[in-house]
């Protein structure tokens, strides 16, 4: 089983990405996808994650994540806010929105996946703080577990009256410029295959 806890801020659409990525899991066969959102009185960016949990096998265990495999981070600010990676199993793996270079962050041992998704999203045409498809590509880029087709697919079935091309760009322009590890895409990465 593959446990993502996705944390953002109340509006960001961290519950809607996770969503999307259930769905891509579903459909790629995958028959366990359990998806626990939080919800409460949480306002407009208040700090909110909701938990993802994807197997091949039926899941029967419904309860929020407590030890992660993978934790997504919308907006790097939420790193002074809270602590997003309490839990994270050692060897996890962070996915982090952020302007700065992968090299300001150090995870003690934990693999990291890093892109500015609030900049190249506004570049592909979403209002500024619009971060949850691109967060996707970036997703999508770390983990190799569904090819970018699907990923995009998905993204503009369910934003299909909200720009749903501008969406599917910020994910794949995500994809293209996420640093995995210290580590650039390679060449064929940014053709949109494996490395």
């Amino acid at each position: 089983m593959l446990q993502i806890r996705w944390h953002g801020r109340g509006g960001q659409g961290a519950i809607t990405a996770a969503k999307i990525f259930a769905t891509v899991a579903f459909k790629s066969g995958y028959a366990g996808v359990v998806m626990a959102p939080t919800f409460g009185t949480e306002r407009r960016g208040a700090p909110v994650f909701t938990s993802l949990k994807i197997a091949k096998e039926k899941i029967y265990d419904i309860s929020p994540i407590e030890t992660p495999d993978v934790v997504v981070v919308l907006d790097h600010l939420l790193l002074t806010e809270a602590d997003v990676t309490v839990g994270l199993k050692p060897g996890g793996l962070v996915v982090l929105n952020t302007p700065k270079t992968d090299k300001a962050y150090d995870f003690d041992g934990m693999r990291l996946a890093t892109a500015d998704v609030t900049t190249l999203a506004v570049e592909a045409g979403l209002p500024q703080g619009v971060v949850n498809s691109g967060i996707l590509g970036s997703v999508c880029r770390a983990l190799e577990l569904f090819p970018l087709d699907l990923i995009l697919a998905e993204i503009e079935a369910e934003f299909e009256t909200k720009k749903p091309q501008a969406n599917s760009t910020a994910a794949k322009i995500a994809y293209e410029k996420t640093v995995v590890n210290g580590r650039p895409p390679s060449k064929s990465t940014r053709r949109g295959g494996k490395t």
